[in-house]
């Protein structure tokens, strides 16, 4: 969901540096050849730089869509889950639950994160990876958005983090596709998420989280348990549990929604 986490980013982008946002701005190129600079000497090969950054271009898009973007919920909780939350939507839930019972299983097992949670997120955010999750190079998007005056040291970060991901061989740029901010795969981390909670749960050697549902549904468990969600207690508004789901999304009306759509999932 396009709007996950863009108020945090907005609110943390007021930090930025000086030094940082010394360099955002002018021209792109000039940018690009800083940022590949410090990339390197963070540790980024020389050839994951060159053909990631290589021939990168503003995204004109981008740039349109993040300054219409609203970071607050102008609905009710009523209105919003009215229109995330239907029939077909729990029924495709309940249908996971069971096509996924035994990794599921696994999960909560190891992560302490219930399985309605877990698909109730992924299908508020890709319909359980059957829907949008975004179409636009990552690495184009997150330059635009570094070069960007306006949140320039945050998305840096990300544009590194997103470097990081190619460089450890968890995607390769052709599958680095994602969203207007960056987000990335079933249940659309951020590369920084991506690179601090993302789990190898299938076992194959990399992180993927656009095609493997154990990788994405156990990463996402781990983002959840890293922040204090634990198993059997109440994740309704006012819990622990509610406020450790913060970190995955600091609206209440979302995480509410995430709440109501478990409870749906298992007959509540």
């Amino acid at each position: 969901m396009l709007i996950r986490r863009l108020a945090v980013l907005l609110a943390v982008s007021l930090a930025a540096s000086s030094a940082q946002a010394a360099r955002c701005g002018g021209d792109f190129n000039s940018f690009i050849s800083s940022f590949s600079a410090e990339a390197q000497q963070a540790g980024i090969s020389p050839s994951v730089v060159s053909s990631a950054l290589g021939g990168v271009s503003v995204d004109p898009g981008v740039l349109a869509f993040d300054r219409r973007q609203r970071y607050t919920f102008t609905k009710t909780f009523e209105q919003y889950v009215s229109t995330r939350v239907g029939s077909g939507r729990i029924n495709g839930g309940r249908a996971m639950l069971q096509r996924h019972a035994a990794l599921l299983s696994r999960i909560e097992q190891q992560y302490g994160v219930p399985r309605q949670i877990l698909v109730a997120i992924w299908g508020l955010e890709t319909d359980f990876g059957k829907g949008d999750m975004g179409k636009l190079p990552v690495i184009r998007t997150l330059a635009t958005l570094a070069h960007d005056c306006r949140r320039s040291d945050l998305f840096q970060g990300e544009l590194l983090a997103a470097l990081k991901i190619v460089q450890r061989g968890d995607l390769p740029l052709r599958d680095l596709i994602g969203a207007y901010a960056g987000e990335i795969g079933q249940t659309q981390f951020l590369p920084s998420s991506y690179i601090k909670y993302g789990v190898d749960f299938d076992g194959d050697g990399r992180v993927d989280l656009r095609h493997s549902v154990p990788d994405v549904l156990a990463s996402t468990a781990n983002l959840l348990h890293t922040n204090g969600f634990k198993m059997g207690g109440s994740y309704e508004e006012g819990s622990e549990n509610f406020e450790a789901m913060r970190e995955w999304n600091h609206a209440v009306i979302y995480r509410k929604t995430i709440a109501y759509f478990a409870d749906r999932l298992i007959g509540r």
